[in-house]
């Protein structure tokens, strides 16, 4: 699955670039929890653990994945956030979009809403509130699934 600087995912290429340029190493650790980043969109570490092992080419360990994706949220080379149960989830797209929550299947889904996008930026700019200032905003959506998948289609 490639992916574009256009869609705000780093391709492998760019995801090394990002770490040389904060003085790390492209680790064959690191370049694996990308890969099944890249594959997943939003995972928690045991969820990128089982896709590298899975995958079987490179180990790692379920807590250097956990450390690796904390390190590289820290960096703002992916973003974070938690689900209704605390979980916390990892997101390799940091370009601006919205998110729609499954509730039911606690699933992340991107959404693309410039509108929303455009009235929420209108909305926010220069306001204030008593002792903040607002630096941006992300949006989490909860729905559920109005209708039963088919048999053997994944949610």
């Amino acid at each position: 699955m490639k992916r574009t600087k256009h869609d705000g995912i780093p391709d492998i290429v760019q995801f090394k670039r990002m770490l040389r340029e904060r003085g790390l190493k492209a680790t064959p650790q690191r370049v694996a929890v990308h890969e099944a980043m890249l594959a997943l969109v939003h995972a928690g570490a045991d969820g990128v653990a089982d896709y590298i092992a899975e995958q079987g080419r490179t180990p790692v360990s379920p807590a250097s994945v956990y450390n690796i994706l904390t390190m590289l949220a820290d960096l703002k080379i992916y973003g974070r956030r938690s689900s209704r149960s605390g979980k916390m989830v990892f997101d390799v797209r940091t370009g601006r979009h919205l998110h729609l929550y499954d509730t039911r299947n606690q699933v992340w889904r991107d959404l693309e809403d410039e509108t929303l996008f455009a009235w929420l930026e209108t909305h926010f700019k220069g306001r204030r509130f008593r002792g903040y200032r607002i630096d941006g905003f992300e949006v989490q959506i909860l729905c559920h699934p109005t209708r039963t998948p088919l048999p053997g289609k994944k949610v």
